[in-house]
């Protein structure tokens, strides 16, 4: 026996939210997330419809992800006029609705647009992701395609994707931050061996060292890891004389 449209639907968006909590962040990436929530949204919405969703980025709205091509095509739309459905929600934080682009008169440069590139209604959502803006968004080919529980059910997974960017947001900082401290040790440990090396061919103090691969920096105009790690790597850096009063070169002379 079949289920009821309803309860069928329902179902799906009990399923999909299931799996959009159960998801692991740190198995993710932003854009690899971003994609998977549309995925599942689609998965709770009519059939046929097309989801996506937008993040601006300063103040540059982008599709951070889609599930096809209209979806795509129907942001960009916005993007081009500063305006539209997907927009309003992001920017204005409001439930924005579409229920027959045939009857619509807001947004008068971007409906026949709309219509054009083969959307009839549409729902969008502000994501509350601070500090991201963004909204989520759903296109349908036919008038009237969404129902209430079509818009709870969009709702409820904005919140959820809301809470799922603000913790892999602060991960990926938490990423980087990370990434940019193992650098920077990797950039000191070879800036003390190159150190190292002048210190001991050339008799020089710690300070001195160091300034010899500045000098070396400024005058190939290299970064002194970059400088640092030749002269780790090949023994040799560019011909700078090393501070007066300290020992000779080896093959030369101090004048």
């Amino acid at each position: 026996m079949t289920a009821p449209a309803g309860r069928a639907g329902s179902a799906r968006t009990r399923a999909a939210l299931d799996e959009l909590g159960r998801l692991r962040l740190a198995e993710h990436t932003l854009p690899s997330l971003l994609q998977r929530v549309v995925d599942l949204v689609q998965q709770a919405m009519p059939a046929g419809a097309e989801v996506s969703i937008t993040v601006v980025r300063g103040e540059r709205p982008t599709t951070a992800a889609a599930t096809g091509q209209l979806a795509g095509d129907l942001d960009e739309a916005q993007y081009g006029r500063g305006y539209g459905p997907c927009l309003e929600a992001a920017f204005g934080s409001q439930f924005t609705e579409i229920a027959d682009g045939r009857a619509e008169h807001r947004w008068p440069d971007y409906v026949p647009a709309f219509l054009e590139l083969g959307g009839l209604s549409a729902l969008a959502a502000p994501v509350p992701a601070a500090p991201l803006v963004a909204g989520l968004n759903v296109y349908a080919r036919s008038a009237r395609a969404f129902t209430a529980d079509d818009r709870s059910a969009l709702a409820q997974f904005a919140a959820y994707a809301g809470a799922a960017l603000t913790t892999m947001h602060a991960l990926q900082e938490a990423r980087e931050l990370a990434a940019n401290l193992r650098r920077a040790m990797e950039f000191r440990a070879v800036i003390e061996q190159a150190k190292g090396i002048l210190i001991e061919r050339h008799k020089l103090t710690a300070d001195q060292a160091f300034r010899l691969l500045a000098d070396a920096s400024m005058h190939t105009n290299r970064k002194v890891r970059d400088v640092a790690e030749d002269l780790v790597l090949s023994g040799e850096l560019p011909p700078v004389s090393p501070p007066r009063g300290t020992g000779t070169p080896a093959g030369g002379e101090h004048p």
